[in-house]
């Protein structure tokens, strides 16, 4: 399993509308194109986290493959209003806003 961190800034009271947001697309086709086993939203102290997993160890790509859909860059828009990029002088697209794993622990069975 692929899984990747963004890392932005959001205010609290801005939850409800960008869960809304996310919910509404996922009731779409757009995470099966993705790839997208399970998206989590979290905040704290102003910061916004969006952890996706994603089956296999293509979704990178999948998701590079994706930028182009409607859907994708209507989200995209639609959450300007309530995500900013963590460090602006540096962001020009996602991939520079995302956290870089350098632990991974799995239970076995």
């Amino acid at each position: 399993m692929h899984s990747t961190l963004i890392v932005a800034r959001m205010d609290v009271e801005s939850s409800a509308q960008v869960a809304q947001l996310f919910g509404d697309l996922d009731q779409t086709q757009m995470p099966h194109r993705m790839g997208t086993r399970r998206r989590q939203l979290f905040s704290y102290n102003g910061l916004y986290f969006h952890l996706q997993d994603f089956d296999g160890d293509n979704g990178g790509e999948l998701i590079e493959e994706a930028k182009t859909d409607p859907r994708f860059m209507r989200i995209s828009q639609d959450l300007k209003p309530f995500i900013e990029a963590y460090d602006p002088t540096t962001w020009r697209s996602p991939a520079d806003a995302m956290a870089t794993r350098f632990y991974d622990w799995t239970a076995t069975r």
